[in-house]
């Protein structure tokens, strides 16, 4: 554990906004390397209810301060040191704080819906408290671990992320990944986790009492360890089958197959089939795969590398893409109605209109298919039909939408789309 030293006279400083907004544009000078920059070094710090909205502060030291419902949505803190900070009922939405010192801090009812926490640590740290009458003149040390009861993680990323020990209790981690984080004596008692991707999560000595994972991804999640007492683990995706795995080489003869057929003009090999399959067990081999106009309806992809994969024409509806990696994936004219391609990394995919021929084209589409909190930045959407999809929190900045149909979808908090007005 690491003790946070007082080093600020008695009674916690409190910033105006105009003061903040001068520090911060020194700090956001420090971080691009432009002249007369200096690093934020706000210790102990009464923050309450100002504004750091969409600002970069990056590599500050704001330990030991108090954030209480202040405005922090899109704000960059990577690499920040929030140690034994309160953040209680701050708005954090889209927020960056990757690799953020949180140890010890306090974040109930903090809104984390689509922030990046990958890799942040919310583990035990011994906090230094000053005395509620003279202030730091007079201090005591705490041991507390990070806090996160009752907050809102809904789409949020948390890979890698250190919650060992840490309070969620009754959090809404809704959607969100929490790909290889470590949650071992984490108590999650009543915490909202459905559809959140846990895959290679540790939560050993967990509790998860009453805990809702209904349709969340727990593939190499071993919970025989953790207190499940109520807890709604029915409809969970976890490892691939015996049968799955076993049929592991017919689909990749499959695939090769296809491939062949694909490349010779229809005169080799034959087109795959893979309606219905769990492809997981196929793993790295679909990275790059040319399955032009497969048929991989129903099929499970979820958190497949697909990178670079030609899906061109290809026929998904209804499959599983959650968490999928389909950057720089050619998906033009593919059917994707019904698909789930909740959490999935859209970034630079081409997902417009299949020329099919001088005055004919197919567009893509995805109509009723969930792209909740998808990164879609720079993809191609060009005529697509997106006709009541949802696109809750999705990201389309920079992506292309000259032609797309939108009608009745979901675009809840999505940025980057089209003004209705």
């Amino acid at each position: 554990m690491s003790m946070l030293a007082t080093t600020q006279p008695a009674g916690r400083r409190r910033l105006a906004q105009s003061e903040l907004d001068m520090i911060i544009e020194a700090h956001e000078r420090y971080v691009s390397g432009r002249p007369g920059g200096k690093r934020a070094a706000l210790r102990f710090v009464e923050f309450s209810g100002l504004d750091f909205s969409r600002r970069n502060l990056s590599d500050a030291d704001l330990s030991a301060s108090v954030f209480d419902g202040a405005r922090m949505a899109g704000t960059v803190l990577d690499r920040a040191n929030l140690f034994g900070s309160d953040l209680r009922k701050a708005d954090l939405r889209g927020a960056s704080l990757i690799r953020a010192d949180l140890r010890g801090a306090c974040l109930r009812g903090a809104n984390m819906t689509n922030a990046d926490l990958t890799n942040a640590d919310f583990r035990e740290g011994q906090v230094t408290l000053p005395d509620r009458k003279t202030g730091l003149a007079s201090v005591r040390h705490e041991a507390r671990a990070g806090v996160i009861d009752n907050a809102i993680l809904k789409g949020a990323t948390l890979d890698g992320s250190r919650l060992d020990g840490a309070s969620g209790f009754a959090a809404d981690f809704t959607d969100c990944s929490l790909r290889g984080a470590k949650l071992a004596g984490a108590n999650l008692k009543d915490a909202n986790l459905g559809g959140a991707i846990l895959e290679g999560a540790e939560v050993a000595g967990a509790n998860l009492e009453n805990a809702n994972f209904e349709g969340a991804v727990l593939t190499g999640v071993d919970v025989s360890r953790a207190r499940t007492l109520g807890a709604k683990l029915a409809g969970a995706l976890t490892a691939p089958s015996e049968a799955a795995m076993a049929k592991a080489p017919q689909l990749t003869a499959m695939v090769d197959a296809h491939e062949l057929w694909r490349r010779s003009g229809g005169k080799e090999g034959a087109p795959a089939r893979l309606e219905g399959q769990d492809l997981r067990p196929l793993a790295a081999r679909l990275r790059g795969a040319r399955l032009t106009a497969a048929d991989l309806r129903g099929a499970c992809l979820v958190g497949l590398d697909l990178t670079g994969i030609e899906l061109q024409g290809a026929n998904l509806e209804r499959a599983d893409l959650r968490g999928a990696f389909l950057k720089a994936a050619d998906l033009r004219g593919a059917r994707l109605g019904g698909a789930n391609l909740t959490k999935a990394d859209l970034r630079s995919a081409i997902m417009a209109a299949l020329p099919l021929g001088p005055d004919r084209c197919s567009p893509a589409m995805l109509a009723g298919a969930s792209l909740r909190y998808v990164q879609a930045q720079g993809a191609d959407f060009t005529g697509a039909v997106l006709d009541g999809a949802d696109l809750r929190g999705a990201d389309f900045t920079g992506a292309a939408l000259k032609g797309a149909s939108l009608k009745d979808a979901n675009t809840a908090s999505a940025v980057g789309l089209p003004d209705k007005g």
